[in-house]
This record gives structure tokens, sequence and C-alpha cells, in this order.
């Protein structure tokens, strides 16, 4: 799968995706990602890819001519859909990240100052998709979780694809309460049922925890406290 993203500040991609899975995923061919400088696709000296926006208002919208030139550039190699990042997109779920990940690419154009001129959305957008409702200074962050959200559900990119399968986010859940050794620390005690070699028990208790509805206390048992102290 190929990730092509189209940024004012391309740089902050390469020392994220540098590590990792997806990471490891770049580097063994499993994705490719590019970073795409919008200025590269602005005429003139300036390369100026914003102005102010028409009827008046603050700040300042992405021009439409050097997003246009930046995607028809980077089409003869990406066919995938091309995805805005906004608050008011779509939001972003498994689900959703699971359907993406079944493309050949995506396209990733990321906003910046007040927003993008609307034609490109009219034009070339397939998807509006947001991580959440609060705006961020611009959409290279959104990209990122994006990316590493659809990135990690390509086949063989996940190293023990069970852990994709007991995804509980999957089933609309949060997961479910992972520990590891020791099994006894300060005082707190990991839930006897994981210790029982139990795995039809174990599974169902990992299905009741599932949704993250339980408090702390009631997930771990606390076995003393020292000098009257909590652990």
């Amino acid at each position: 799968m190929r990730f092509d993203v189209v940024s004012i500040f391309p740089e902050v991609f390469g020392p994220v995706f540098s590590v990792g899975v997806v990471g490891r995923a770049i580097a063994g061919g499993r994705i490719a990602l590019a970073a795409h400088d919008l200025r590269d696709h602005a005429p003139g000296r300036h390369r100026q890819v914003d102005d102010e926006p028409f009827g008046g208002g603050p700040g300042m919208v992405l021009k439409p001519e050097p997003i246009f030139a930046a995607v028809e550039a980077i089409r003869p190699l990406n066919p995938g859909p091309v995805v805005l990042l906004e608050p008011w997109g779509e939001r972003l779920t498994q689900r959703l990240a699971q359907d993406l990940a079944r493309q050949p690419g995506l396209i990733i154009v990321c906003g910046r100052y007040e927003g993008i001129d609307d034609r490109v959305r009219q034009a070339l957008a397939a998807r509006e998709i947001s991580i959440g409702d609060y705006v961020l200074s611009g959409g290279e962050i959104p990209a990122m979780v994006l990316i590493d959200a659809v990135a990690r559900l390509v086949p063989g990119v996940v190293g023990d694809e069970a852990s994709l399968a007991q995804d509980a986010f999957g089933e609309g859940g949060g997961g479910y309460p992972q520990f590891t050794r020791p099994a006894e620390w300060r005082g707190l005690r990991v839930p006897e049922v994981l210790l029982s070699g139990d795995h039809g028990a174990i599974a169902r208790w990992r299905l009741e925890h599932a949704r993250g509805g339980v408090a702390d206390s009631q997930l771990m048992t606390r076995i003393g406290a020292t000098n009257g102290t909590r652990p």
C-alpha cells in the first residue's frame, strides 16, 4: 500500500515513520510513504500556497492551484482516493481504517491556516476524515494518526497478526487490561484468572472487561501496603 502526503511541512513525517511497526514496514517494502512539499507545486518565485479568503475574514486559505498540481503529479504513482483531514469530516474508527486498508493507496492533503479552498473538496477529494471534535494547527498530526491506524492493518505489517484479531476496537470495545511480570508489585497483584492457565476462563475474563468500565480496584487485588500508605 502506498501513502502520499501533501504538506507545507513534509519533513515532519520522516522522523515519525522511521521507527516502530510502520518504519519496519517501510524498510521491508510492505508499504511506501512519500511526503511532498506543497510549495514545490506553487507557481512563481515566491512559491505562494495561500491567499486571503474571498468575502473577508481572518487568516489565510490554501490555494487550489498547487494542491491540484501536487495531486496530479502524484496520481500516476498512486491510484488511491484523495483524503482531506477536516474536523467536520467522517470520524476515524477502526472500521473505517479497515476499509481504507483495502485501498491500493491514499493521497492525504494536510490543511493549514484557515483551511483549504473548497474547490479541492469538490473536484479532488473522495473523503474528509476527522480524528476528533477539536481543532489542531494543521493536518499533519491527523495524517500521522490516519497512516498509523491504516498501515498496521495492511497484511504483513504487524508481525503477530493475532494481535489484530483480538483487537476489541474492531467490535466497538476499548480493549482489555493487560499485565506482565512480576505477578505482584508494590502490593498490587495480577488477577488470579490470568495466572491460572485456564484459557477459557481467561477469554471470558477479557470479554467481560473488554469495554474498559471496571475500576482499577476491581482489576488488581491489593495484598497490603507499606506503612499504611498507598502503593
